[in-house]
């Protein structure tokens, strides 16, 4: 066997193990999608969440804001707190105005969230970026390493239900059933991240008993800026 034959061969042997490495490499890919029973054209993007939230390294989550409420149909899963959210994006991102279905990748890119090549483009985008910090979720403790952080944070622990069927009588979508994803019920801001290594102890237990599906953790720069890194875990049984 030649020198370059040789070199060829090892280099294919290596190659699944390099793409393992380079997907461990990856952060977990934050996907917010901001939603509403209310809204007609929200059903694509609900579906599309549906099918992207259990790809690997993606954290995908449903937001469902309360603006939609007058039409006649009161989503039971608006929140104020959700609209506000993505008013904060609104700014940050320099946007002219706030609508759904929008989805918004690890705080700084966004795309009509019914587009499907759209949204996974903003995907593959993120996932090439490198990791900047790597929290993990070690049972009841959020561990948020030490890293080079250029700008102040924040830490927060959302809590979802993985799915909810909905019969909506009124509004634009009267009649329908809807079906929705990893539908955010909760807020906990768990306090500043400076780059310097933090461990919190978790107590989930309220939210399990609620019969919430998972947690997410995400450290978000201020502002609602870029997120810098993630962390997701399900609870058993859910």
């Amino acid at each position: 066997m030649t020198r370059h034959v040789l070199l060829f061969a090892l280099a294919v042997l290596l190659l699944p193990l390099a793409r393992a490495a380079q997907a461990d490499d990856a952060r977990p890919v934050v996907v917010e999608l901001f939603t509403s029973q209310g809204c007609s054209s929200c059903p694509p993007a609900d579906r599309l969440l549906g099918e992207i939230k259990d790809r690997p390294g993606v954290i995908a989550l449903s937001l469902h804001v309360d603006y939609w409420d007058y039409i006649g149909w009161e989503d039971p899963y608006g929140k104020a707190r959700h609209t506000g959210r993505q008013q904060a994006y609104k700014r940050q991102l320099e946007l002219d105005y706030v609508y759904t279905p929008q989805i918004v990748v690890d705080g700084r890119l966004q795309v009509i969230g019914s587009r499907r090549s759209a949204v996974l483009d903003r995907i593959d985008r993120a996932r090439g970026r490198p990791p900047i910090v790597r929290p993990r979720l070690d049972g009841g403790t959020a561990v948020i390493p030490a890293a080079e952080v250029a700008a102040g944070a924040r830490v927060w622990l959302v809590t979802f239900d993985a799915r909810h069927a909905t019969q909506v009588g009124d509004g634009e979508n009267a009649g329908d059933r809807l079906v929705n994803h990893n539908v955010v019920r909760s807020w906990r801001d768990l306090g500043a991240y400076t780059g310097a290594r933090r461990e919190i102890p978790l107590d989930v237990a309220e939210a399990r008993a609620a019969g919430r599906s998972g947690c997410a953790l995400l450290v978000q720069r201020e502002g609602t800026g870029e997120i810098l890194g993630a962390a997701m875990m399900t609870f058993e049984g859910s």
